[in-house]
Formats: structure tokens, C-alpha cells, sequence
């Protein structure tokens, strides 16, 4: 018999979950907000109560009724046969949750449900189950959204997190589920598959490790556990049940036997206590090694063998003194990086910025919740080019060579090139430098606001460049460029400018959420100088923003990819009627709000589109507006998890514009753009649109030396003569 079930699990969780239920076999799986239903046979939801490392209860839905009322709600529920379930002999507890809903009081909702279950006893057999709390026979669960209610039974009876192996915990303990995603996130099934150790350095009661070893050894999570919702239920199927339960056991013995090397350590001889007392009724004695070491005695027992790092250090809200956390990440950013080079380490802080003092930068983020606190788990690659600390100090003028006096002599000249015009552009930010000399193969711009700042970029040398040479050339380049500017060091930026690849053009490499503004030609920007490889402000694309601005006048502007939204806010400038902004990065489409509310647009003729565009365009929403002018600057080369497949610019532009000019009135234009040097517009399969070359037109003053920087087209509709 199929039925319909539902799974519980915390924000942020759910696609963990639904993952999971999909490798457990369950049909029809629905990732909703916290959880995710499915359907199957009573044995598909045991498995799940049995496997689920992430759920934390597993429903069966008995019905879903309107309870506008608390009679509404009572007359529901007592029309379920309850006696199916269970007998008055049987103890039974309710669990009430509302949102939107006339009925608010949670404690409210549970008596008027117990009392309908009650009163139908009651009339059927003169007399009725108990009430208990504490581990009843039968769990029932109402959740009252938007006044409908569902009622469920609680297979698991209580939250599936109590593996039944926690003896005691200390301060803060880190709950199962939590712990699970954290590895699940951080790729540890993968690392234990092909045997990879795993090494939690702060770890408390033992969780993380335990978890891991649960993973690795192929162990069911809920085989320790004594109690389940479904044991004392009527229907419930004794034979699927224990049948599973020796199928888990089975694959338990065996999972031990190639378990990969798994240590926790902690300071805290308190903490080590109980973390060796949870690995042994855990049953993996043997298995999991704990030990107390301080923190700066953990190092891998083989060094040549690379796995993970997990860690949860104390971020401030419950664990540890706020004034002494700032250097506690810093001794573990040591530890991380002269012991464990060559590893992954994942670190969840409910304080990302004291990850900043690690001295390593994170390459991506997860955002997990530790009950009702956001937290986020950092990911690194504990390798020299992650290294923060590693970043050059500007070297003072007496260690310079006369090398470096030419490359001051050059940004002496190009200021004097480039200031006055600047200033006559009213433009605020522009490309100072661009490799001019070989010696000093890096990017100089200069924005200037209320100060001036540096945003350095430095062009990755190839393999054959002695590194140590580079680096001291470098330092020369930064103290020569803070003494020609006269400018403090902490209004410089650097970073290194590697060819990306994937996703990377939207990875945080900091967390500072500092903005600066500046002007240009007019209008304002918010630029960001620390968080990502970019600033928010494309420089050589400044005339093309211009082109958009004199083109948009009485007509509907779409910017595809549209970044920070720079050339929405020259749309609206120009006197667009109106504007569309689509991009799939939530962060650059608030930055692109902020930016035009900062220049005076606003209102529901200016909207904003989080989605993978090539997607969007496809979409009925998309398809009832065509528009007088579209902006569409492509990434070169982009893969995420939001979008569907790859994309190259170069493979894929064809069929982007053809998509494109399918929302493009008939008299519209089409200003499309690409970053791709080797760039090659294929014209020859452009059919029925007449193609104008404008790179050179866009190609400001400050970007001649390089002419390459950018290819742009200005794209039409044909019209015969």
C-alpha cells in the first residue's frame, strides 16, 4: 500500500534531505521549506527513520482538513478513526505548530485536538487513552498553515538527531543532524570512499567524528535508537521493520572492517571525557580515536595522506570570551597551515568574520542554521594560493631597484595622461596601468571618492617565472604605487588575477560588506575593494554605459547578466520607460537595488530578476514583454548548481542571441558584449539582424593600450532598403 509521507529538517537542509531520500528509494520526493515529502510503503518510511542523517521526524499523513475555527479543527479531527491507530490502553501526545492561521496558541490547537481524539473514545468504548508527554505510544503532529490543517503520525515519536549513543554532552553541544550536514556539505563521503582521514581538532563530546564514522562505516544513524513513534501503533509492520533492521546491521559489520582514520582532540580533558564515553556506547571503541591534545599539537598521523579538517570552534554566542576569539581562529589558521597543507578543512562559525583572521580565504560558503542561529560553513583548500597571509607588503623606496624607479616614472606619466581628463569626463574611477612594463605584469586602477583608493591586480605569472623574483618585483610595484598616489597602505587593494574557471566569478574571497562610492559621468556606484575578484564596476565597459544611456530614451531596457546593475541605472538615467535586471547571484541583484535606489530609481517600473537567464528568457514571465533595448554581457565561461549544464560564450553565443532577439521589438537594439580576448562573432549563422562592430567606439581612453580588452556589437533587426 503506497501512503504519503512527510520529512522534517532544518533551513537550509532540505536539499540534503530530499537527496538523501532519493538514494533511500522513496518515490515522488518534493523538496518543500523544511522538509520534503514522498511517497512509498510503510517499509520506505522505516528505511528513512533508520538511514536519515539530516531529517528530524518522518510523518505519515492521515489527513489534511480545514480548521479555520477551533471548532472547525475539533470536527476535523474527530472524524480521523483513531481507533485504527490505537487503543485507550495506548499513551498519545500531540504536537502543534501554526503559522498564518486563526489560531495562534499552539497549547491552544493541542487541547482542542486531544480533546476531539478523547471525546471519540470516549463515545466508542467509555473511556479514553492517557495523555503523555514524555514518550508516548503514539506521537500525533498538526501543523495549521494558512488555516488548513495536516495531521500526521509521528513515525520517529521523537526527533531523529537522538541517535540513542549521546552519554553527556559539554556546553553547546553540536546536534546530530547539524553535525551530519556539516559533513555531508563538506564532501566527507567522497573523502572516506576513497580512504582519506578526518581530523576534528576542537571537538567537543564527539559529534563530528562520531557522525563521520557513522558515515565512512556505512552505519544506519538510528540503529542505537530504543524508541520509535511506530513501535505501539496498530498498523505498524513488525516484519518490514526487523527486517531492515538485521539488512543495517549486516551492513554495519561489514563497514567496520575498511573504516577510514578518523581523530577527534580537544583541550578540555571535561570534553574528552565525554566524547570517548559517546564513541563507546556509539560502538565504535576502537574505531574513532579521541584524545586531549591542544590545539597546536594537532597534526595529521601521516602527513603525506590529505583529507579533511571539521571544525566547530566557539563563535561568541554561547562558548568562550568574544575578546579572545579573534585570536583563537588565528591559532587555528596556523595549525591549518602548517600542518595541514594539501587539505580540505570546512569551518562553521555562527561569526564569519573571525574566519577572516585564519589568514586562509574561504572558496565557498554554505549557510546552515544552529537552531534559530545563521551560521556559515566555510570551505578551504588548505594550499598556498588560499593563504591571506601571503599577500606581498609594499617594499620601502631604499630596497627598490632602478627598475622599479622606471615603473614609478610610468604611473607618473599616465597620471598626467590621464587626470585632467578624468576630470573633464567627470570620471572617478579609471585604469591608471596595465602591464606597461613586462617586469610588472599587473593592473593598476584608481577610484576616488571621499579618499583614493588602489585596486591592484596582479596577471598570474606563468611556471616559468622564478616565483621569488615575481614576488619581490611585485613588492616593489606596491610601495612604488602607495608613494605616487600618497596613499596609506590600507587604500590599497590586491589580488591576483587568475583565469577563472566555473562559477568562480561569483566566490567570495572575503566578507567585509564594505562599500565605498564613487561618481561617473554623472551617477553613483557602490564598489566593493575586499570581498570579490571584481569591484562591482566594470571600467571598460564606462562608454558602453553610455551607449545604453543615449539609446534608452522612451524604450524597455533588459540587462541580461546584469552584475551590479550598472547599466540599469544608465537606462534609467537615459529616460528608459522602464528596466529589467536579471542576473542568478542574489548578492550582485541587491547590489544592483542598492545602486539604482542610490541614483534615485525606484518603483515597480524598475524590476529585478533572480534567475540563470537562459532559463528566464524561456520562461512564460519572460515572453509577455519584448524591449526597445537589451544589454547582454555574458560571463566567458560559467557552471553552478542554480543553472542547467555549462555555459562558454564562445560555444553558446549563437544560440544566447538568437534567444535574445526573440524579446527584442522590431525596431530595438541589441548591445552585446564578451570579455572573451580571442573572441570570434560567428556572423555567418546571425540571420535576419544587421551586425555593427562598435569595439573600438567602446573602447575607453584609459583601456587603449590594451584594444582587447573587450569585443562589443551593436545588433539589429534587418530591414531591407
Amino acid at each position: 500500500m503506497t501512503h504519503t509521507f512527510f520529512a522534517t529538517t532544518a533551513k537550509h537542509m532540505e536539499s540534503l534531505l530530499a537527496h538523501e531520500l532519493l538514494t533511500l528509494g522513496c518515490r515522488d520526493v518534493v523538496e518543500t521549506r523544511a522538509g520534503a515529502s514522498f511517497n512509498g510503503s510503510l517499509a520506505d518510511a522505516y528505511r528513512a527513520c533508520l538511514w536519515s542523517r539530516v531529517a528530524n521526524r518522518v510523518l505519515l499523513i492521515l489527513a489534511h482538513i480545514p480548521a479555520a475555527t477551533p471548532d472547525a479543527l475539533y470536527a476535523g479531527v474527530h472524524t480521523i478513526p483513531w481507533h485504527e491507530h490505537f487503543d485507550t490502553a495506548d499513551t498519545f501526545a500531540v504536537d502543534f505548530s501554526t503559522a498564518q492561521s486563526s489560531i495562534t496558541h499552539s497549547h491552544f490547537g493541542a487541547l482542542k485536538v486531544k480533546d476531539a481524539i478523547a471525546d471519540q473514545f470516549r463515545a466508542r468504548c467509555g473511556e479514553r487513552p492517557s495523555v503523555r508527554t514524555e514518550r508516548p505510544d503514539v506521537q500525533i503532529n498538526v501543523y495549521l498553515l494558512r488555516d488548513q490543517a495536516t495531521i500526521s503520525l509521528d513515525l520517529s515519536g521523537e526527533s531523529l538527531h537522538r541517535r540513542g549513543y549521546r552519554a553527556q554532552g559539554v556546553a553547546a553541544p553540536l546536534k546530530e543532524t547539524l553535525a551530519a550536514a556539516i559533513l555531508l556539505r563538506a564532501g566527507w563521503p567522497e573523502t572516506a570512499a576513497h580512504g582519506g582521514p578526518l581530523v576534528d581538532p576542537m571537538c567537543g563530546s564527539g559529534t563530528l567524528p562520531i557522525e563521520a564514522a557513522l558515515m565512512a562505516a556505512d552505519i544506519a544513524p538510528g540503529l542505537a535508537r530504543d524508541y520509535w513513534g511506530f513501535q505501539h501503533w496498530k498498523q505498524h509492520d513488525a516484519q518490514a521493520w526487523q527486517a531492515l533492521v538485521e539488512e543495517a546491521r549486516a551492513r554495519s559489520a561489514q563497514g567496520l572492517t575498511g573504516l577510514a582514520d578518523i581523530r577527534g582532540y580537544d583541550h578540555d580533558p571535561q570534553a574528552v571525557r565525554a566524547a570517548l564515553a559517546n564513541v563507546e556506547r556509539a560502538g565504535l571503541h576502537g574505531y574513532v580515536h579521541i584524545e586531549k591534545r591542544e590545539l597546536e599539537a594537532c597534526a595529521p598521523v601521516r602527513p603525506d595522506h590529505a583529507g579533511l579538517v571539521v571544525v566547530n570552534p566557539p563563535y561568541g554566542e554561547r562558548l568562550g570570551r568574544d575578546a579572545e576569539l579573534p585570536a583563537l581562529y588565528t591559532r587555528l589558521g596556523r595549525v591549518l597551515r602548517e600542518q595541514f597543507t594539501g587539505w580540505r578543512a570546512v569551518v562553521f562559525t555562527g561569526n564569519p568574520e573571525l574566519g577572516k583572521t585564519m589568514g586562509l580565504r574561504a572558496r565557498r560558503m554554505h549557510t546552515l542554521y544552529n537552531g534559530a542561529m545563521e551560521c556559515k560553513l566555510l570551505h578551504f583548500d588548505v594550499s598556498t594560493q588560499w593563504f591571506v597571509s601571503t599577500q606581498p607588503r609594499p617594499m620601502a623606496d631604499a630596497e627598490r631597484s632602478d627598475s622599479a624607479h622606471m615603473f614609478a616614472n610610468r604611473l607618473r606619466k599616465n597620471i598626467k595622461h590621464l587626470a585632467r581628463w578624468a576630470q573633464r569626463e567627470d570620471i572617478h574611477a579609471y585604469r591608471l596601468y596595465d602591464a606597461d612594463l613586462p617586469e610588472y605584469a599587473i593592473a593598476v586602477d584608481v577610484y576616488q571618492g571621499d579618499k583614493c583608493w588602489a585596486h591592484v591586480q596582479e596577471y598570474e605569472a606563468p611556471k616559468t617565472v622564478d616565483p621569488r623574483k615575481a614576488r619581490l618585483r611585485l613588492r616593489e610595484a606596491l610601495g612604488v604605487i602607495l608613494d605616487v598616489l600618497d596613499i596609506p597602505e590600507d587604500q590599497l587593494f590586491f589580488k591576483v588575477r587568475r583565469k577563472q574557471q566555473g562559477h568562480a566569478q561569483y566566490e567570495q574571497l572575503a566578507m567585509t560588506r564594505r562599500f565605498h562610492e564613487v561618481r561617473e559621468d554623472g551617477c553613483v556606484f557602490l564598489v566593493n575593494f575586499e570581498d570579490y575578484l571584481d569591484t562591482g564596476l566594470f571600467l571598460d565597459h564606462r562608454l558602453t554605459r553610455a551607449l545604453v544611456s543615449r539609446l534608452a530614451q522612451d524604450r524597455h531596457f533588459l540587462n541580461l547578466f546584469a552584475y551590479t546593475g550598472t547599466a540599469s541605472v544608465y537606462a534609467a538615467k537615459g529616460g528608459a520607460l522602464s528596466t529589467t535586471t536579471v542576473d542568478m547571484s542574489n548578492t550582485y541583484l541587491e547590489w544592483a537595488r542598492r545602486n539604482m535606489l542610490r541614483n534615485g530609481f525606484s518603483g515597480a517600473q524598475h524590476g529585478f530578476v533572480q534567475a540563470d537567464c537562459r532559463v528566464w528568457l524561456d520562461t512564460p514571465a519572460a515572453a509577455q514583454k519584448t524591449y526597445g533595448l537589451i544589454f547582454l554581457d555574458p560571463p566567458t565561461f560559467s557552471t553552478s548548481k542554480r543553472m542547467t549544464g555549462t555555459f562558454d560564450v564562445q560555444r553558446d553565443h549563437v544560440a544566447l542571441i538568437n534567444q535574445v532577439l526573440r524579446h527584442l521589438s522590431p525596431d530595438g537594439v541589441l548591445i552585446f558584449s564578451t570579455n572573451l580576448r580571442r573572441f570570434k562573432l560567428d556572423t555567418g549563422v546571425l540571420t535576419g539582424v544587421a551586425v555593427d562592430d562598435i569595439t573600438r567606439a567602446t573602447l575607453p581612453k584609459d583601456f587603449e593600450r590594451n584594444p582587447r580588452i573587450h569585443h562589443c556589437w551593436k545588433i539589429s533587426r534587418y530591414t531591407p532598403g
